[in-house]
């Protein structure tokens, strides 16, 4: 995971979704962020528009009991990767 990957996630909570910088660990669980499932979708557009790519459902899915800040950050780094590596 990068930390870059993880600042921009962090910001985007932070910032657009008034999320307390104290939840925002690599170990919490997105279902811990206190968002509803309509914003947490919201929150994985945002997320998608920031670093301009889509993360597939079958890569994540938001909804998924468990899936941490660290798992997102690591599916979105991992896509990079390999458009990286496509071009």
């Amino acid at each position: 995971m990068s930390k870059e990957t993880f600042t921009t996630i962090s910001n985007i909570l932070e910032q657009k979704f008034h999320t307390p910088v104290t939840m925002l660990k690599h170990e919490t669980p997105l279902s811990d962020l206190g968002l509803d499932s309509l914003t947490l979708m919201e929150f994985v557009f945002a997320v998608e528009d920031s670093f301009g790519l889509r993360i597939p459902e079958e890569k994540l899915d938001p909804r998924q009991v468990g899936i941490t800040l660290i798992n997102l950050c690591n599916v979105i780094d991992e896509i990079q990767e390999n458009s990286a590596s496509a071009h």
